[in-house]
């Protein structure tokens, strides 16, 4: 099988992933048990009126025709109309999904960062005191929850120390209506931003640094290391110009794959942090019996999930050519 074949039936197989997907999310939430209309039952003077806002909300068509009408929808980039805010989900749940990428990639581009450097510094220095101290911290980082990493840098910085704020994205980014750059460029922001991307960059910095660790003990057998130190080339030089280059490729499919789990993992971090984001929309929706905000914040996030692994393939197809077309 050549590269366009592997490359077409990965195709295929991500279109089959997103459609059965979207089917098991639409069966599941016509399984569960709860009817929207319950919470509104008050405003309803007549058994009439609510079957009135049944038929409104397509709950009263053959399961099918919901069916068909839901592809329908999704085709057409819609997700419906909320039964708790009433307005369309597509110009409710884009500002928030927009929310929670700007924090989780704030997130992971912190996390990849310095947990590349770190890796390779403890990958350089094996043996030593920091390298085993290095290692303990990364997999204290890795087991320890978001919650209760979020709630220590809460204690710290706002009620110790009283420098950055508790919760919220701030009074500007609050305003969803306004355009990106009035939203996230301002300093109000990126102080409410620091908490929760730092929780989230801890939690994922184990990941990277201990992958790049490994791969650099690897590197630094390799006979080319050995020819660049006996060329009398600084050890700062080989480190970074040759072992640490030849060591972060690795990494480049794995940062594909954590993003897609750090849109499904930013559900506690939004909760924590009371950030307006899909994850804590998500969450608030399925309490409600919020069908269409639910099934509209499921479907991005997993379909995020499912695109950056197929990215990912595509990634390490490129970067691997040892890699065969199977």
């Amino acid at each position: 099988m050549g590269l366009r074949e592997y490359i077409v039936r990965r195709i295929l197989q991500l279109v089959f992933t997103l459609w059965a997907f979207v089917t098991l999310l639409f069966v599941l939430f016509r399984m569960v048990p709860g009817d929207p209309t319950t919470r509104f039952v008050m405003e309803y003077p007549t058994p009439e009126a609510r079957e009135q806002r049944i038929e409104e909300l397509g709950l009263n068509e053959p399961l099918h025709v919901q069916y068909i009408e839901y592809m329908s929808q999704l085709m057409r980039g819609e997700f419906g109309d909320s039964t708790h805010y009433r307005e369309p989900v597509s110009e409710l749940i884009f500002p928030l999904f927009l929310n929670t990428i700007v924090l989780m990639f704030t997130a992971l581009i912190i996390a990849y960062t310095f947990g590349v450097i770190f890796g390779a510094a403890m990958g350089w220095l094996r043996g030593s005191r920091f390298e085993r101290g290095g290692i303990v911290a990364t997999l204290m980082a890795r087991s320890s929850p978001e919650f209760w990493i979020g709630v220590i840098l809460v204690w710290i910085f706002v009620f110790q120390l009283g420098v950055l704020p508790r919760s919220g994205i701030g009074g500007y980014g609050d305003e969803l209506t306004m355009n990106v750059i009035d939203r996230y460029v301002n300093v109000d922001f990126l102080r409410h931003l620091i908490l929760p991307a730092l929780t989230g960059a801890i939690y994922y910095m184990a990941t990277p640094a201990l992958l790049m660790r490994n791969t650099m003990l690897e590197v630094l057998k390799a006979d080319f290391i050995e020819i660049k130190k006996a060329e009398g080339l600084p050890e700062r030089t080989v480190l970074y110009k040759h072992a640490a280059r030849n060591s972060v490729l690795p990494l480049v499919t794995v940062v594909a794959i954590a993003t897609g789990a750090a849109m499904g993992g930013s559900v506690i971090i939004e909760t924590v942090f009371n950030w307006p984001g899909i994850g804590r929309e998500m969450v608030a929706s399925v309490t409600r019996n919020d069908y269409p905000v639910a099934m509209a914040a499921f479907f991005l996030m997993g379909t995020a999930v499912i695109v950056m692994n197929f990215v990912a393939d595509l990634a390490y197809l490129y970067l691997d050519p040892r890699v065969k077309y199977e």
